[in-house]
């Protein structure tokens, strides 16, 4: 016959299983809930901000409704600044965070991304009547308008470039527009968010830096919900097939964001 003390231990064992079960499958939790739990800061437009009527928008939002939609339940957005949104996730507060979170390397070591679901690149621009500014080898000797600690600023001086400082890409444009520079290295989302607020700017892309070296966001979670990773990168393929994903896309940024 065995002991209470042994039959207390199996049962506390067999408890202790399912718990760490269910609490290894974020998939189980999120469907249990109803709600997909999203950290993200709702002050970074035109990702994730406040519209005219306060309500939470932008395309990091909608991209987190869509898959939220496709695992079956609702999206329910957590709000914070973006010091603490890991460190939120970190505490169980949310399920994901969708926030242009880059992938990194040094992310990846404690945390699992998604497949990406936006890329950017730096973007040589120029005013729009600029003919001899056609690759960023083309920036020896002229002024590019950055951030002086930028990486696009690096690119910039790495091509011959003399750096003049300023304090964010609105500046950067108007520098340019203005003469008092001859091109500005900068995010390639930044200038179509821009174009699509000013098209008649008179600015232009000359050069997309194409070496591979995008920097892709996706959506961040914490590691052992390996159902729940695969439900979010099924979500993600079902929205860019059926065109769900391109409409989001050219909402915001007037193409397709995704390569």
């Amino acid at each position: 016959m065995k002991s209470i003390r042994s039959i207390l231990l199996i049962g506390l064992l067999q408890v202790a299983t399912a718990t760490a079960a269910f609490a290894a499958d974020g998939l189980a939790q999120v469907k249990a809930a109803g709600v997909f739990k999203i950290g993200t800061e709702g002050t970074y437009a035109p990702f994730t901000f406040h519209d005219a009527s306060n309500q939470l928008t932008g395309f990091d939002v909608e991209i987190g409704r869509a898959i939220a939609q496709r695992l079956g339940v609702k999206a329910e957005f957590v709000e914070g600044k973006w010091d603490g949104l890991i460190a939120g996730l970190d505490a169980g507060r949310y399920d994901a965070v969708i926030n242009e979170v880059a992938i990194t390397d040094a992310r990846k070591v404690k945390y699992d991304f998604s497949t990406p679901y936006i890329a950017s690149h730096a973007a040589l621009i120029v005013r729009a009547d600029n003919t001899t500014i056609k690759t960023f080898a083309d920036l020896k000797g002229k002024k590019s308008a950055n951030t002086l600690t930028s990486n696009f600023g690096k690119i910039a001086v790495a091509n011959g470039a003399e750096v003049v400082g300023v304090q964010g890409f609105n500046e950067s444009v108007d520098l340019l527009t203005s003469g008092r520079v001859d091109a500005t290295v900068n995010d390639s989302l930044s200038y179509l968010d821009f174009k699509k607020h000013r098209p008649d700017a008179k600015v232009k892309i000359a050069a997309l830096d194409d070496s591979g070296d995008a920097d892709k966001s996706a959506v961040l979670i914490r590691k052992g919900n390996p159902e729940l990773l695969a439900a979010i990168d099924k979500a993600l393929a079902d929205i860019k097939a059926d065109g769900t994903y391109l409409k989001i896309s050219e909402k915001y940024f007037g193409k397709d964001v995704s390569k």
